[in-house]
């Protein structure tokens, strides 16, 4: 009998929801609801409930799952929208200050999350003097609005200097008062990071992020305890992995939402032996891009939050500041789409809750690519009035057009703007494959690979909500760093000494997820300075191999959790698509932009074989495709869709 899962992926637009039950999948969309989005959460969860049963049985859904995983966007939120703790930052140096602002956008975020609240210690001094200067400087901070600290020193020493002004706090201030002002200490948290800029930043954006997340996803978790769950709610993290709430760091939360869809896009490039696949998954208010090579993710060692380097390795994802929710506007008589995005409230014009800016969605609704009756699987009327006025008086009329003329150069605006981020990626193969999903992914894929000279792409059945889906190829794991010093006297000690720090955090932190550290796949690792590594399941392995003068030991444990299962490849007859209508679609290519009829495909009515051609329309319950012509369509035996430039063969 197979697992029950549910995969939730929190965006800034739509909460998405994934049932996982063997060979099923139910999924269910809800608007975000950013001022509580425990509401969203349990909106979703209840109407997946339904799809399953006929009605809403919430307590039924979650007390026959087996595992929930979860992904949110409220820590990026968070950042990008500056909002979250004031921070204060002790230091031993002013040049680490300086190092941190030094490259970038580095300086605007270091004054937004930390600005004048930096106080450098002099550690040359007794303990008594250095008490006093913490007394004074810490109650100046707290007094000055500050409620989290960071400490953060550089050199040789930092590791000793950090624990020396622990001590000292602690005898200063009772726990509670600590509690309710937290400490964060850099090298307790990224120690085996050698470079002290990088590694105070990583602690400095944990701390920001940190309320955020623990105030939603503890209550988040309580709310679930009281229906009984099996277990423990799962956080999906930006490297892959899942933990409890209780183990996982709240930098290890930002843009894990992405990695859900690249963890996804992994599974399809092994699955169809592909062996380059760029994920573009286009949400309301970014597109995230990553890149799959040979089966598997590309990976930064040092991971990159807000454009600043981390202590830790993450997936090399780019966001790009334009979505299904960005605003069109026209400046110095251009058409320029994004960053700006209405988000779910007030929506687009064409939502009719207030909104006046222009989308891709009031394009495509006047083109007739979009169908009212069918928007969000029938769940959401579309007013292609209000879209008219709008694009009329903000587009169309600003560049002295007509309307027609204006949604063509909107629709060639978004996918020129999406296919630049898609060549900034990275390098791009000749065979490479372009996987399409989110809600706005799939809409115009086709015309976005041929402008970024790609001639394949593929839509996932569960396009509409495939990072959701694509947390269902996690774990739980956990990853461990120490710093091993080759300069001593007997390097095996040191080693031995790593190993047995290492293996005693797991064995506490896994066996806190229920799980015992036997149960679990253990992988060592020896990272030397050059970035050059030595993997090996078995430690003693290690200890034949050079340390240096400095290298770091890592280890990762995982257990392994039920995954989403992928349709094997079968027998079947090709069949011809048959079409289940016709909509009338502004033909914008043509120089008269003349309504022309296309076949409308359902994407639920394409069997194993099925094969069509372009130009038509295919419709899912929560996307619409626009198939270009000269385009050739096929479904797979997973229920996939593979489309082919027919320009290219």
């Amino acid at each position: 009998m197979g697992k029950r899962l549910i995969n939730i992926d929190n965006g800034g637009t739509l909460t998405d929801v994934c049932v996982v039950d063997g060979g099923s999948i139910t999924h269910a969309k809800t608007l975000t609801t950013p001022y509580d989005l425990s509401r969203c959460l349990f909106d979703g969860l209840t109407k997946a409930s339904q799809l399953i049963y006929g009605e809403p049985q919430l307590a039924a859904l979650l007390q026959s799952t087996d595992y929930i995983r979860y992904s949110t966007t409220e820590g990026t939120n968070a950042l990008i929208q500056r909002q979250g703790p004031r921070l204060g930052l002790l230091t031993n140096s002013p040049q680490l200050a300086a190092r941190m602002k030094s490259e970038g956008t580095n300086a605007e975020l270091f004054d937004a999350l930390v600005g004048e609240g930096v106080v450098t210690l002099d550690l040359e001094v007794d303990d008594d003097s250095l008490s006093q200067t913490l007394l004074t400087e810490v109650n100046r901070l707290v007094s000055n609005g500050t409620n989290r600290l960071v400490v953060a020193f550089d050199g040789p020493e930092a590791g000793r200097s950090e624990q020396r002004v622990q001590r000292l706090m602690l005898a200063l201030y009772p726990r509670h008062l600590l509690g309710s002002i937290p400490l964060s200490f850099s090298a307790e948290m990224f120690g085996a990071d050698p470079d002290d800029a990088r590694r105070a930043w990583s602690t400095v954006l944990n701390a920001f992020l940190h309320p955020a997340m623990e105030r939603f996803l503890f209550n988040a978790e309580a709310r679930l305890r009281e229906h009984r769950t099996r277990r423990p709610l799962l956080i999906f993290r930006n490297d892959g992995g899942s933990s409890r709430v209780a183990k996982s760091a709240a930098i290890k939360s930002y843009s894990s939402g992405p990695r859900g869809g690249l963890e996804g896009t992994k599974a399809l490039a092994r699955h169809y032996g592909f062996g380059q696949v760029l994920m573009v998954d286009v949400g309301g208010t970014t597109t995230d891009i990553g890149i799959v090579n040979d089966g598997e993710v590309r990976i930064d060692r040092y991971g990159s939050v807000e454009g600043i380097r981390v202590s830790l390795p993450l997936a090399a994802i780019t966001s790009s500041g334009v979505g299904g929710s960005s605003v069109f506007q026209v400046l110095a008589g251009e058409i320029e789409v994004g960053p700006r995005s209405v988000g779910s409230a007030p929506g687009p014009a064409c939502f009719a809750m207030g909104g006046t800016d222009a989308t891709i969605t009031d394009v495509l609704l006047l083109a007739g690519v979009l169908d009212s009756s069918t928007f969000l699987d029938g769940t959401m009327t579309l007013d292609a009035a209000r879209s008219r006025a709008v694009i009329t008086e903000r587009i169309a009329e600003p560049l002295g057009i007509e309307l027609p003329a204006a949604l063509e150069r909107m629709e060639s605006a978004f996918t020129g703007r999406l296919a630049q981020a898609v060549l900034a990626a990275g390098e791009i193969s000749g065979d490479a494959v372009i996987a399409a999903f989110g809600g706005a992914g799939p809409m115009l894929a086709c015309d976005v690979a041929r402008k970024a000279g790609i001639h394949r792409v593929l839509v996932p059945r569960s396009a509409a909500i495939f990072s959701a889906y694509g947390i269902g190829f996690s774990d739980v794991t956990q990853h461990y760093q120490i710093s091993v010093d080759g300069t001593r006297r007997d390097p095996d000690l040191a080693v031995d000494a790593a190993l047995a720090e290492l293996e005693d955090r797991a064995r506490r932190d896994i066996f806190a997820e229920g799980i015992a550290l036997d149960e679990c796949a253990l992988t060592y690792r020896l990272v030397h300075d050059d970035g050059t590594s030595f993997e090996a399941s078995d430690p003693a392995v290690l200890k034949t191999r050079e340390i240096g003068t400095r290298a770091v030991l890592e280890l990762s444990v995982v257990f392994e959790l039920p995954h989403v299962r992928l349709a094997d490849a079968s027998e079947y007859l090709s069949r011809q698509a048959v079409p289940s209508g016709n909509r009338s679609v502004l033909d914008t290519t043509a120089e008269s932009s003349e309504a022309v009829v296309l076949p409308v495909f359902e994407v639920e009515n394409l069997a194993p074989g099925t094969t069509g051609v372009g130009p038509a329309i295919i419709e899912g319950p929560f996307f619409t495709m626009k198939i270009p012509a000269d385009w050739d369509f096929a479904a797979t035996a997973s229920g996939d869709l593979l489309l082919t430039d027919r320009r290219s063969a």
